[in-house]
């Protein structure tokens, strides 16, 4: 077919692309090239993707606003893990004639690492942990029961549900509220329907978020919400950082105002080495892992190539937009 198209793939931090499929079914035809480190302004990608076709983007890491895609002419097929992606200009895309495909994504990591921050917080696994191996004070706090415990839940589909049977297996109580959460679908996973957002922040331990981002959703929890919530309570977002005001959950983390948070989403990412959430105290963090599993990356990479030989071949499959 002449000379092989470009292939990049973008943040591929720890090297996984490589091992998440077998590329070598397009040898030939397409070069494969990995960046592992991530760009950080538009210029940077523009520049480094001005040679490629193509390009595999790891779920919304990378902003493809219209003015990025007007600065790669040569650009034909963009693929992002998942089948949904908020940071992508649809309408750009086509205009610019190029195709974008998604992929399927699990909801399992996602869900466990919810309960990983969870309980990491509600037994102080990282100051103990640290404690032990520096030489600090043995038990230096007493953990927060899970059974008989109350946990709010902010959205209860995919994600939000898994996350309600684990509660529930734990002996929790457990709540959940969203705008358009049915009573039907509260007694399907077998939790409390809340009356409100308010009822849930008040009466919550632990409040989870399991929310997609939107219009209605962007800054749903602000300081009035952190404010209802309990001084002995614990919030954790592994969703989009967005829903949650960023100022003022630092604000009731450094006040002391609720127990703590556990974050797996920022506004920024990667996180800029300055940011305050690198420091904020009571705050239980990790850098976006919710998706990164080895089985997640399989199925990523592997229907990334899948998505690629159906572009070549004249017939796109998982088109997004």
């Amino acid at each position: 077919m002449g000379t092989a198209l470009r292939c990049a793939v973008l943040d591929d931090y720890q090297r996984a692309a490589a091992a998440g499929a077998d590329w070598s079914v397009l040898e030939g035809r397409v070069e494969t090239v990995s960046f592992t480190e991530h760009f950080g302004t538009e210029e940077e990608l523009a520049a480094a993707l001005a040679d490629f076709e193509i390009v595999v983007t790891l779920r919304e890491r990378v902003a493809f606003p219209a003015s990025l895609l007007a600065r790669l002419p040569r650009l034909r097929l963009l693929i992002a893990s998942g089948m949904r992606n908020s940071v992508i200009d649809y309408e750009a895309a086509r205009a610019a004639g190029v195709t974008v495909c998604g992929t399927e994504s699990s909801s399992t990591p996602p869900t466990e690492l919810t309960w990983a921050l969870l309980l990491g917080l509600a037994r102080q696994l990282v100051p103990e942990s640290t404690a032990l191996r520096e030489g600090g004070p043995w038990q230096g706090s007493v953990g927060t029961d899970l059974a008989g415990r109350t946990l709010g839940l902010l959205g209860l589909g995919k994600i939000g549900g898994r996350v309600a049977r684990v509660g529930l297996a734990f002996g929790m109580d457990v709540l959940a509220w969203s705008r358009h959460l049915t009573p039907a679908r509260a007694e399907e996973v077998g939790v409390r329907l809340a009356a409100s957002k308010e009822e849930l922040l008040a009466g919550a331990d632990f409040v989870s978020v399991h929310l997609a981002l939107g219009a209605r959703t962007r800054g749903l929890i602000g300081a009035r919400e952190l404010a209802l919530m309990r001084p002995g309570a614990y919030l954790v977002n592994t969703s989009r950082a967005a829903i949650v005001d960023q100022e003022a959950l630092l604000a009731a983390l450094r006040e002391g105002r609720i127990a703590g948070a556990g974050v797996d989403v920022f506004d920024h990412e990667p996180l800029p080495a300055d940011h305050p959430m690198r420091t904020a105290p009571r705050l239980l963090a990790t850098p976006h892992l919710g998706y990164v599993s080895r089985a997640n990356y399989a199925t990523y990479y592997s229907q990334a190539v899948e998505d690629i030989q159906a572009f070549l071949a004249g017939a796109p499959i998982r088109v997004l937009g």
